[in-house]
């Protein structure tokens, strides 16, 4: 019996003595897996933060370019000068633009779509300079440049504005007709818009010259025709029968004189009324070259895209930047139309 309960003593002894050692065993392998994989997850945390990092760097900027539309030629010249600076600069840049340029409400969707991504810097031509603050202010509280093109903000947030001088330019215009009037007559003129700084600018540049230099030349009417050809041709033909004495008219962008141009066509009086547009188009081009249009004043609309980009680079690599970058400006006739200085900045 005492031999029997040795045996079981010994047997019980061993069996603790193997419980023991198995729970050491336990312990110390969960111990070595939760310090191997702690380790091992700060590693994959750390190079996922270094890979992360290296992505950023490596990602081109994004920068949103918007346009007041799409319906006209030039806005195509604005894009294909703002491509071009992308793939010199090596950001990548969307453009886009509401169907026409009456529809404020559309382009300040597209600027809050756009800041909602977060981008780099954003290229902006205002179809309403004053619409537009309050969306360039939260750019500027998330440290997003704004740069204008064609078209200035009335706020002292924009980091730069790549344009025309268009008061300048309408002053030129007004020069011209002018000249081409024997500095006496009637004028009626037809612009797309009065809440753009471009078209106020054209507007008054043209109207202050007439009346500050001229004083024998009036001006009848001034209407608004929001850049559309059909509009403006109907406001040029209302203009007409008011003022069936008009020597003049003045077209302030390429939707107006294009409608300016249909009215006179379709009174007849090709050769017999002074016109002057503004930008180009085939249309406005093939009228200058057969002389029912006089002449225009071109901007440089691929000029303008790409400054627009580059200035939204350099914004955001904290590069000085002129407040207002100047695009320059030509006047064109059928003199000089396909000229080496001229055709290069026009547009079909």
């Amino acid at each position: 019996m005492k031999k029997v309960v040795s045996i079981i003593m010994v047997m019980m002894l061993m069996v603790a003595l193997l419980a023991g050692c198995g729970k050491e065993e336990t312990t110390d392998s969960v111990a070595s897996d939760s310090t191997g994989g702690a380790a091992q997850d700060a590693d994959t945390t750390t190079n996922d933060s270094e890979e992360a990092d290296t992505t950023t760097e490596d990602e081109p900027l994004y920068i949103p370019v918007i346009s007041k539309g799409f319906q006209h030629q030039f806005w195509q010249a604005v894009k294909k000068g703002a491509e071009q600076a992308a793939m010199d600069y090596g950001v990548t840049i969307t453009f886009e633009g509401p169907e026409t340029e009456a529809m404020v409400d559309k382009q300040i969707e597209m600027i809050e779509a756009a800041l909602s991504k977060n981008p780099d810097a954003i290229a902006l031509a205002a179809l309403d300079s004053k619409a537009v603050i309050p969306l360039i202010e939260r750019a500027t509280e998330e440290g997003i440049p704004v740069i204008g093109f064609d078209s200035g903000v009335d706020s002292d947030l924009i980091a730069a504005t790549a344009a025309t001088d268009n008061y300048a330019a309408s002053m030129y215009a007004a020069d011209k007709m002018a000249e081409l009037i024997g500095e006496e007559g009637k004028v009626g003129m037809v612009v797309h818009d009065q809440t753009s700084k471009t078209g106020v600018d054209r507007r008054d540049g043209f109207k202050d010259r007439i009346e500050d230099k001229y004083p024998n030349i009036e001006i009848v009417d001034i209407q608004y025709g929001e850049g559309d050809q059909l509009k403006s041709t109907e406001i040029a033909k209302a203009i007409l029968t008011a003022n069936p004495d008009l020597d003049g008219f003045f077209g302030a962008n390429e939707g107006s004189i294009i409608g300016v141009l249909n009215a006179i066509r379709e009174n007849g009086l090709e050769g017999e009324i002074v016109a002057i547009g503004y930008d180009s188009g085939k249309a406005q081009m093939d009228a200058i070259r057969e002389g029912t249009i006089n002449g225009a004043i071109s901007q440089d609309p691929i000029g303008i895209g790409y400054k627009a980009v580059e200035a939204a680079v350099k914004a955001v690599r904290g590069e000085a930047l002129e407040e207002n970058i100047d695009t320059g400006f030509v006047w064109y006739d059928a003199s000089n139309i396909d000229s080496e200085d001229v055709f290069p900045v026009l547009y079909e």
